[in-house]
């Protein structure tokens, strides 16, 4: 069956969508599933914060090569590649027993997952120009929220049926599938080929890939792009944080079921951050064309929205009033996200793209894996109020990088107007 070349574009982000998804999803299961492990095998708040680290920090670690390997390999090779192998990891994790493997085995699926990012939005953006590009990625970037509300829904629910290690096995058989068929419909396009073909571009396509320090000093000598992966790693630690602990949360404090634990910490916020994203991105794509730093401008608003919902859900002592901040919040935490990307391309070469992807992926994952674990320290070994009250309170305190992220989006917007009025 052939496509014209806009059908195959618009294919190319279903078909990414749904790696996309299997990608989070996997993340997310074994958090819903916290409360299982901790009966089953004892496992302290601080353990399991360790072992919801231990991806993020070799998805860290690896996102630096990444990156650097995205702009020089094929990128349908990495994404497919990857898939499966970390698919592969989240069938093993149903074999663990003892702490230390659960710790490995998050770790090979980082592992794994560090090389999807880079290299499925520089491939994206090779399909979709400036006028479709936050479009393209917003709704992209919905497979997250699914894949999350997947992971953490779907997990629990077939946890509690089937017991703890069946979610493993099913995510990570789908995930071994797709990889399979995928590698037969997914084509790679020359790189730069979006901008080759509109005059809009700020940017232009280039061989000229550098060696890792030329790459490194590239990013150096665009501090706007650099400030706006400081907020992305500033925001990452409320989202790991989030991630993390919002099913236990539910679990613990309003008594719910696993299953309507990881049900209700994932479905409203998830839901929300796909409406976000999608609205953000359709009024981005219709702004930026006009206006400069429009990207940045829409995700600084979700950012300073965020912070306020953030501090409802810290505070809430009821379910309705923490589901109606979990909504807020997810719109606004959504309508950041979308422009991550598309932002970040909108400072940097064609031919930088991948590299400076991974390095956005290492400081986000650097800083905001930091998140999980400082949380089950405080509840752990926090000394004031039960341990459900000092998990409210960590969640408020985490606000205050929502509003650390906004700030470095202004420092990166003021530098990028003062460039373009020095070229105008």
């Amino acid at each position: 069956m052939k496509f014209s070349n806009k059908t195959y574009s618009w294919a190319v982000v279903g078909m990414l969508w749904c790696i996309c998804f299997l990608n989070f999803a996997d993340r997310q299961v074994i958090y819903s599933i916290f409360p299982l492990l901790e009966k089953e095998f004892h496992f302290s708040k601080f353990q399991l914060g360790l072992i919801g680290s231990a991806f993020i920090w070799v998805y860290a670690t690896l996102a630096l090569l990444a990156g650097f390997v995205t702009d020089r390999w094929s990128r349908k090779f990495l994404i497919i590649g990857g898939c499966f192998f970390w698919s592969v990891m989240t069938w093993s994790t149903a074999w663990c027993s003892q702490f230390w493997q659960f710790v490995v085995v998050r770790g090979c699926d980082g592992l794994g997952e560090a090389f999807y990012l880079p290299s499925a939005m520089s491939l994206l953006a090779d399909y979709h120009g400036r006028k479709t590009r936050s479009t393209a990625f917003s709704f992209h970037f919905s497979g997250v929220y699914l894949g999350i509300l997947a992971g953490g829904s779907l997990g629990a629910l077939l946890a509690q049926h089937y017991g703890w290690r069946f979610p493993f096995y099913f995510f990570g058989g789908l995930g071994i599938t797709l990889s399979l068929i995928f590698f037969k419909f997914l084509k790679e396009p020359q790189r730069g080929a979006a901008e080759q073909k509109s005059t809009e571009s700020l940017v232009t396509a280039t061989k000229d890939q550098g060696t890792l320090l030329e790459n490194f000093l590239y990013i150096w000598k665009h501090p706007e792009a650099l400030l706006l992966m400081l907020g992305f790693g500033s925001a990452c630690i409320v989202s790991y944080s989030f991630f993390t602990w919002i099913p236990t949360f539910f679990y613990e404090k309003f008594h719910l079921s696993l299953a309507a634990a990881g049900f209700s910490a994932v479905l409203y916020l998830q839901l929300a951050s796909i409406a976000g994203a999608l609205i953000f991105g359709k009024i981005t794509d219709r702004l930026s064309p006009y206006m400069h730093g429009g990207r940045v401008i829409m995700q600084i608003i979700g950012l300073l929205f965020g912070i306020f919902f953030i501090v409802m859900i810290g505070k809430a002592n009821t379910l309705s009033g923490v589901i109606i901040a979990l909504l807020g919040f997810g719109f606004a935490k959504g309508g950041y996200e979308g422009g991550i990307f598309p932002a970040l391309y909108d400072t940097i070469s064609v031919s930088k793209r991948g590299f400076t992807s991974g390095v956005n992926s290492f400081i986000g994952a650097v800083i905001g894996g930091i998140g999980p674990t400082i949380m089950g320290a405080m509840i752990s070994f926090g000394k004031t109020g039960s341990s459900i009250n000092r998990m409210s309170s960590a969640f408020l305190w985490s606000a205050i990088f929502f509003a650390l992220a906004a700030l470095f989006l202004i420092g990166s917007f003021l530098l990028s107007w003062k460039k373009s009025q020095v070229h105008s």
